[in-house]
């Protein structure tokens, strides 16, 4: 039975600053959440109320730790999580929005045609299965996706070398990173931290798990993976030829 949509809830000062010019697009995208987005069974009707604290802000001011002009690939990025938001408030970005079920990329699909987001595409797939199809990208961003071994095990094989994954985290990120340490290590990351984002503009502010990868994205064996899909990639598109 498919819930019920509720109305978005008005938009606090601070997403008018946050958005700037974009703010109205960042309305009617909470309003495809509010309403197809729980219609679809893509979030739930108790998170209407705190769409912009808990989601729209909250992932937009991730904004504060991706470089400038670069590649980023949202995995496993649902109803758009951070993807969207980040889309709107940094145009600059080449974003791609990766989530392996149809109906969510459908609508994805039409939320980034409804706003206009010429820098924004959709893709659907699993991570491990695009590898070496997609182009390897500067940033992975994912929210609420997988434990942070799991993930980076996802995640961290789609980055450049030296690249980074973004990865929004709770109050438990510090505990989290701490365990995933050995696995993290296994697949070539150098670096890792966790940085708060988004200081007085959400309450408390987001918390995001960094993981730097050095000239071998994912290790050895990962290495050698995508080079294999990438050889196949290469033979199926010499044949529709």
């Amino acid at each position: 039975m498919a819930e019920a949509a509720a109305e978005l809830p008005p938009a606090p000062k601070a997403a008018q600053e946050v958005f700037g010019e974009r703010f109205p697009e960042a309305v009617r995208y909470g309003e495809l959440l509010a309403d197809a987005g729980v219609t679809r069974g893509l979030i739930g009707p108790r998170e209407v109320p705190r769409l912009w604290e808990r989601h729209l802000l909250n992932c937009a001011v991730l904004s504060e730790v991706v470089p400038e002009g670069v590649s980023v690939c949202d995995v496993g990025s649902g109803a758009g999580l951070p993807g969207i938001p980040l889309a709107l408030v940094r145009p600059d970005l080449k974003i791609m929005l990766l989530e392996p079920l149809l109906r969510r990329t459908t609508f994805l699909q039409e939320v980034v045609e409804l706003l206009g987001l010429d820098h924004v595409t959709v893709v659907r797939g699993r991570a491990e299965e695009v590898m070496g199809k997609i182009p390897q990208v500067h940033v992975v961003t994912a929210r609420a996706v997988a434990p942070l071994d799991r993930l980076a095990g996802w995640g961290v094989p789609l980055l450049r070398p030296y690249g980074e994954m973004l990865a929004l985290k709770g109050d438990a990120a510090e505990e989290e990173l701490k365990g995933a340490r050995a696995a993290l290590g296994k697949l070539g990351v150098v670096a890792t931290s966790v940085v708060h984002v988004g200081e007085g503009i959400v309450d408390p502010p987001s918390t995001v798990v960094r993981v730097e990868v050095g000239e071998s994205p994912g290790g050895v064996r990962f290495a050698a993976k995508r080079a294999k899909a990438a050889r196949a990639s290469r033979a199926s598109r010499g044949r529709r030829r």
